[in-house]
């Protein structure tokens, strides 16, 4: 392939790609993730990384991944952090969520007569089946207290979707933690 460093069937090459430079190929890649990480940045502060401050260690997932019910997490242009949950089949007096400390805690059951699906019935064969109807157990996800103003929240429950709003504190709390005295050892 002409114009492509490391591909191409030149001459002296193994295999159908020829020869490959992988410090070339590494290189190219650790360079457009540098360039994603500073375009994130760009976009969730404002800056460029290093110029502001930045709510999120990038390097942890706050998040985990719960296969149930179907989310999506993001963040708003005026940092509000959202949360939406697919509840497909569930009723607004059986969805739970709270807040306990730096947690927003979630779960849900769903109701007998949802619950009294098909499946029940013998002789049933499913040709394909992805809606899950089952209680949701207690799950966590990670809302800063120090960051979000969290008695400010707004869910509204509509078309089977949880819309969860938790606005930005307007002064995040800079808490210098507990100072812990150091005693000599003699």
């Amino acid at each position: 392939m002409k114009g492509t460093r490391g591909f191409g069937n030149g001459s002296g090459g193994r295999g159908p790609f020829g020869s490959m430079d992988l410090g070339t190929i590494f290189d190219e890649i650790f360079e457009t993730a540098r360039d994603f990480q500073n375009e994130f940045y760009k976009n969730i502060n404002g800056s460029r990384q290093g110029e502001g401050p930045c709510f999120f260690n990038e390097n942890t997932d706050y998040y985990p991944n719960y296969s149930y019910p179907p989310m999506n997490v993001c963040m708003a242009g005026d940092r509000s952090l959202i949360f939406e949950f697919a509840l497909a089949g569930f009723e607004e007096k059986d969805i739970s969520l709270s807040f306990q400390g730096d947690y927003m805690v979630f779960s849900a059951l769903i109701p007998p007569t949802a619950a009294e699906a098909p499946s029940s019935e013998e002789n049933i064969r499913y040709l394909k089946r992805r809606l899950k109807m089952k209680d949701i157990e207690k799950q966590k996800y990670f809302v800063p207290l120090d960051k979000y103003a969290q008695e400010k929240v707004k869910a509204v429950f509509r078309n089977g979707i949880l819309r969860v709003s938790i606005p930005p504190k307007e002064e995040p709390d800079h808490s210098d933690g507990v100072k812990i005295e150091i005693l000599s050892g003699d």
